[in-house]
């Protein structure tokens, strides 16, 4: 919480905002919600207030995950006692380290909730708050937009679009007023640099390499084409072009009908593991991006009995490399390799579709 006493102190200028671990490089909705975290803790002493705090945040987390699986169906009782309990590494992030990655994932959670009421004004609303605290939100994005022209078509999208810019626009009003280029650099820089020290996922590639502008633009056009194709493939499902998501649905072909609660979480879920397989780094805290999504995309897809083992073996060795610190080659090509047959998984499966559920009103 070392770089919110500059806001404390009356600094707007993100440029001079600073921790023990370096300058402020979040958003303004982390400034806010840690600053009220700061003053609740009595200035930031009193820790154990905040760990209660952030164990609340689990408990809550964790309810808005199960409400989501709950409308899915897809995902073994079972399952959620290695969700629940099986996981120090996400226990920790929570907990101990008291990160920012899970009060963003929190939010992001709620927002799926109120994509599944068909409150897409408030969903959006919700996904960039969730994106304020922390920009890894963004790897979900392309999916929402999937679903919001596929939903809405192009007019109706502009608006809820809107809703997600003016709400960034609120937030980071003083810091805009203050330094808007500071700003903009710090809280949104995509350039940034990881430290090779804390890789989790490219440890057995030589530093030169990780470090290598061209390695980051490989997999910069590889996350591109992964989106488009599952954009193309998997999310799309009609007999019509994917353009025809520009249109109003009430001008295209096929009749216009609700998402279903697969159609909305499969797209949002894929999205963002995309979006984790092809990162230029991922450090410890970064596990809780995607960690409450595994068991959906691994029983997403229909499966044989002994699939399932497997299924929990793959759960099994990405919390192993997750645990592994100081990460060793072996432990990074795991995670790629779980995270591959994922992948594969995901490409080469056919999930379920359930009949479209009928709102009980207009979407708003």
């Amino acid at each position: 919480m070392d770089e919110v006493e500059g806001v404390v102190n009356g600094t707007l200028d993100y440029t001079q905002l600073k921790g023990d671990t370096g300058p402020l490089v979040y958003p303004a909705g982390f400034v806010y919600i840690f600053l009220g975290l700061y003053y609740a803790t009595g200035r930031g002493t009193n820790i154990r207030l905040a760990q209660y705090l952030f164990a609340a945040l689990y408990l809550a987390t964790l309810l808005l995950v199960f409400r989501i699986y709950s409308r899915t169906n897809k995902v073994p009782p079972y399952v959620f006692f290695f969700m629940c309990c099986a996981s120090y590494r996400i226990h920790s992030i929570f907990v101990l380290r008291l990160f920012n990655d899970p009060v963003a994932m929190a939010i992001l959670f709620l927002a799926v909730n109120l994509f599944l009421e068909d409150r897409w004004s408030w969903g959006c609303f919700c996904f960039s708050l969730a994106v304020s605290v922390k920009m890894n939100i963004l790897l979900f994005a392309p999916g929402l937009l999937f679903l919001l022209l596929q939903r809405f078509g192009l007019p109706s999208t502009i608006p809820k679009l809107a809703i997600c810019a003016l709400l960034q626009v609120a937030l980071g009003l003083p810091f805009l007023l203050a330094n808007p280029v500071g700003y903009l650099t710090r809280s949104f820089d995509l350039g940034r640099q990881f430290l090779f020290k804390w890789t989790v996922n490219w440890r057995f590639l030589p530093e030169e390499v990780f470090q290598h502008r061209a390695f980051h633009t490989g997999l910069l056009m590889a996350h591109l084409t992964a989106l488009g194709l599952f954009a193309r493939n998997r999310w799309h499902r009609s007999g019509e072009s994917i353009l025809s998501l520009l249109k109003d649905p009430a001008e295209r072909k096929s009749p216009p009908q609700p998402l279903s609660a697969n159609q909305i979480v499969f797209a949002l879920f894929t999205s963002n593991f995309i979006g984790v397989c092809f990162s230029r780094s991922l450090h410890y805290q970064f596990y809780v991006w995607y960690f409450h999504t595994l068991p959906y995309l691994l029983w997403c897809t229909p499966a044989q009995k002994p699939a399932h083992l497997l299924k929990v073996l793959i759960l099994g060795l990405i919390e192993l490399s997750w645990n592994t610190y100081p990460s060793t080659v072996y432990s990074s090509a795991s995670l790629h390799l779980c995270h591959g047959v994922i992948l594969a998984q995901l490409w080469c499966g056919s999930p379920a579709t359930e009949e479209a559920r009928r709102p009980s009103k207009k979407a708003e």
